[in-house]
């Protein structure tokens, strides 16, 4: 999901349809898990293997409201919590989206930017010959 009011200033990146289609399933996952989703969202390949989602204006009110009480801690530790309780659906969203097999996920948070990262290892495809190809030589999806 984009912000409308920056969607225009947003560069187009490789693979641009389908890291939307990622970012709009992070979002609705988040809607579905956490009851509020992040207003902003972006999808960015970090190389041939991986991928990360920036969520923006991710918190709950109670996790703002814990974060202005000093409890930042409080809130890694719960956003940790529910992404380990929800990783299966997480992976199999990205796997089906991309048609890759996750390797590793990992949610991160900073709860002072009120920010969520979202991060995928994928297995590397290999060439015939059992080596994983060079970067150039990676299909784009």
């Amino acid at each position: 999901m984009t912000d409308p009011r920056t969607e225009d200033r947003q560069p187009p990146q490789p693979g641009g349809s389908l890291l939307q289609n990622v970012s709009n399933a992070m979002v609705a996952l988040h809607k579905e898990q956490f009851g509020r989703g992040p207003t902003h969202a972006q999808s960015h390949f970090a190389g041939p293997d991986a991928l990360l989602c920036v969520l923006q204006d991710a918190l709950l009110p109670a996790e703002r409201t814990m974060v202005e009480m000093g409890e930042q801690q409080r809130v890694r530790e719960s956003r940790m919590f529910l992404q380990v309780a929800t990783a299966d659906q997480f992976i199999a969203s990205v796997e089906t989206l991309t048609g890759r097999t996750v390797h590793a996920f990992a949610s991160a948070s900073d709860p002072d930017r009120s920010v969520v990262m979202e991060c995928f290892t994928f297995e590397p495809e290999h060439r015939r010959d059992g080596r994983p190809p060079p970067a150039s030589e990676l299909p784009r999806p």
